[in-house]
């Protein structure tokens, strides 16, 4: 036989959980951002994965961000950007052009070119596609600044783009979209 005071406190357990909250959409006890995480940006899933290293999923973000929003220079531009964080250099080139010539007056697309230009060892093109993204930017940024003034070194030392010396070029996340050259200079 059941006891009175059992039942009750089953009763009463089953009444608690039945009021709480456990809605998503209401905000309930899950984790924030969980339940709308499939509202988020593809764009802004895939700038997060950038900066936790995951190139792989920062391009899936990318490419899900393009199937959603479509190929503009936005999505374009980040997924070169993806491709040449995991070392493919000729689809990273495919795609920045393509976002140049979207839109040439895209900062970002120009500069992530310049980086490719100079992991490719074009570093002569490489100066005058930094050079447009110092001008599409009207200089206000100091890492295009920064990464013109290092390839056009570069360029001084070697003398032609067969011959980059020992100096590694790393293309490191900077806030909503610029990335920096960064040297051993």
């Amino acid at each position: 036989m059941i006891r009175p005071g059992l039942v009750a406190l089953i009763l009463m357990a089953l009444v608690a959980c039945g009021s709480g909250n456990l809605n998503r959409s209401q905000g309930g006890p899950f984790a924030p951002g969980v339940a709308g995480m499939s509202n988020l940006d593809g764009l802004t899933v895939g700038h997060r994965m950038m900066e936790a290293g995951e190139y792989d999923l920062a391009l899936r973000a990318y490419h899900r961000a393009a199937a959603q929003q479509g190929l503009n220079v936005d999505t374009m531009s980040a997924i070169g950007s993806a491709n040449l964080n995991l070392g493919r250099l000729g689809q990273a080139e495919t795609w920045l052009r393509r976002a140049v010539q979207d839109d040439p007056t895209f900062p970002p697309a120009w500069n992530n070119l310049g980086v490719v230009l100079m992991e490719k060892g074009l570093v002569a093109e490489a100066s005058e596609v930094f050079r447009r993204a110092f001008a599409a930017d009207n200089g206000n940024s100091d890492e295009i600044r920064e990464n013109l003034r290092l390839s056009l070194a570069n360029l001084n030392v070697s003398g032609d783009d067969t011959d980059r010396g020992n100096q590694t070029f790393n293309l490191i996340r900077r806030g909503a979209g610029d990335f920096v050259l960064m040297s051993d200079l």
